[in-house]
């Protein structure tokens, strides 16, 4: 009877709480899918040939494509041989953004690839494996009239990807290669409204440096940038998400310091993930509409691996502590074998990210894809990282397993228990259950509106509404993570009532010489948590 009672009183209650937060979640996926914009924008650029034959007595070395200050233009490479203009005096010029637009801070980043168009000719054959040497330039002014000041020079090399669907003969001459995109460009911030790009690509026969590359007629780049309107919504979203949680955090450590006991493990690791997540919440972005913050790509992706690396923890953590008959637990050392494979793998993946974008911070055109042993060692940073996730899972769900093997044993002999012991397994129990289940629901959702999103045209209309998908992936999806913390802390706060000793031993019938196996030390005496207290109090009554 008091089984029944329990679990319905229980049951109704956690229904309500889970009824508000999911009322929460889909106010977070419809925030995305109708308030917000798609989350970035690709504009593609074709490059203006501009001839620099007087580049030494040029008042600036900058190029402009069009405008009052523009270049003198080449219409193709064949105007160029009829006027006998070398290579290495062309350059490829391209301004950001198109003619009568303008950048904007709350663009938050841009990225750039570069693809070229190679025509097939038979005295200048792309040979197998070509490397291109990119002469490469980025300057900026706030105003049209504004001289261009040098935000960096590099020489890269990339390495040409090409396939050619006809046969090599004369009829196949002028044909073009089909290439693939290479990286070109990456910085963290717009904090401009202009941008130049010059591009040359020197020749140097002795050297081998651009021989053998083709006849290359254009060079088209496509940039990707964060939508603005995207921006403001998702500035939004961590603005009233960040004291969500903060008072939430508040709240959950206040009740634990109250206690007679010291702070447990568990409760200690749900801190930390609380901490985690404000990390990621707290709205710094709002000071890079002011500031050219560069480093923050970098900086999100830490607080990322941050939260991440604490969230494995914390399901490790939790497995462990449930287990009902484990004598070490209450200590971080106990779980160094799962434990290990998480911080690993995150130093790899931290490591990569630093070659990366670290490097990224002096010379955005950098890239570690773009040698060989770039990629050879950014591969073994990703399969290590690799390595150490597939071992962190295979230990998740032996210890899930074991978990759920000790439940069934448990739940056969819950009535020959004493009262406070069946209470207290009960409690564990049900605990474990609906935080599993709510556990697997978000990792399913995120699973499949990650798929979602990348295998649909990006919207959906319905009639007259148009919904964004993969602007509602990424609101609902951090809105979803955020909650999770939120009902964690909620159910696993110990509770402020003092349960005395009449309560706790006499009326609950425990014998003097019984003691609690209480595995996650979360004693009745010192208050059980949320789920426990909503149970135990129905049972009394």
């Amino acid at each position: 009877m008091a089984g029944a009672i329990i679990e319905n009183m229980s049951t109704k209650k956690l229904c309500i709480v889970g009824g508000i937060l999911l009322v929460f979640q889909v106010i977070a996926f419809l925030v995305g899918g109708l308030i917000a914009p798609s989350p970035t924008t690709a504009v593609p650029y074709t490059s203006v040939k501009c001839i620099d034959v007087r580049k030494n007595h040029h008042k600036t070395k900058w190029l402009m494509p069009w405008g009052p200050n523009h270049c003198e233009k080449l219409k193709d490479f064949d105007e160029a041989v009829s006027r006998q203009i070398e290579a290495n005096d062309i350059v490829f010029a391209v301004h950001i953004p198109l003619p009568s637009k303008e950048m904007s801070p709350w663009f938050q980043f841009m990225l750039f690839i570069i693809q070229l168009d190679i025509a097939f000719k038979m005295d200048n054959d792309l040979k197998e494996n070509a490397e291109i040497t990119l002469d490469v330039s980025l300057a900026y002014r706030d105003d049209m009239f504004d001289d261009w000041e040098e935000i960096a020079h590099a020489v890269e090399i990339r390495k040409l990807k090409c396939t050619f669907g006809s046969p090599k003969t004369l009829d196949s001459e002028g044909r073009h290669y089909d290439c693939d995109f290479l990286p070109f460009m990456e910085i963290g911030s717009v904090a401009h409204k202009y941008y130049l790009i010059n591009i040359r690509l020197p020749v140097n026969e002795r050297k081998g440096i651009n021989v053998g590359i083709g006849e290359i007629k254009d060079i088209r780049l496509v940039g990707i940038h964060q939508n603005g309107g995207f921006t403001k919504v998702w500035f939004a979203m961590k603005t009233f998400l960040t004291p969500s949680i903060l008072i939430i955090m508040v709240w959950y450590w206040r009740r634990i310091t109250l206690m007679t006991r010291a702070p447990v493990l568990l409760e200690k690791v749900i801190f930390a993930l609380g901490i985690s997540m404000t990390f990621i919440n707290i709205p710094v972005e709002w000071f890079s509409i002011g500031f050219d913050w560069t480093w923050m790509l970098l900086f999100g992706d830490i607080r990322q691996g941050i939260f991440y690396a604490m969230l494995l923890s914390f399901w490790i953590i939790f497995c462990g502590e449930h287990m009902m008959d484990q004598n070490e637990r209450n200590r971080l050392s106990g779980y160094w074998k799962q434990v290990g494979p998480i911080a690993v793998g995150s130093f790899c993946l931290f490591i990569f990210d630093m070659c990366e974008r670290g490097v990224q911070l002096k010379n955005p055109f950098y890239s570690i894809w773009t040698t060989e042993v770039g990629t050879e060692l950014a591969m073994a940073f990703i399969i290590v990282a690799g390595i150490c996730l597939c071992l962190y899972f295979l230990f998740l769900c032996f210890m899930v397993f074991q978990v759920f093997r000790n439940i069934s044993g448990k739940q056969s002999s819950l009535p020959a228990m004493s009262k406070a012991r069946r209470l207290h397994y009960e409690g564990l129990i049900f605990r474990f259950k609906f935080l599993m289940l709510i556990t697997l629901a978000c990792a399913a959702m995120t699973v499949i509106f990650f798929i979602v999103s990348q295998v649909t045209e990006g919207h959906w209309k319905w009639g007259d509404i148009t919904i964004e998908v993969n602007s509602a992936f990424f609101t609902g999806i951090y809105g979803m993570w955020n909650l999770y913390v939120f009902a964690l802390m909620f159910l696993y706060a110990p509770s402020h009532k003092n349960y005395g000793e009449d309560q706790s031993n006499g009326d609950l019938g425990v014998n003097s010489g019984e003691e609690l196996q209480l595995t996650t030390t979360i004693t009745h005496v010192d208050g059980p948590t949320e789920v426990y207290k909503l149970a135990r109090k129905e049972a009394q009554e």
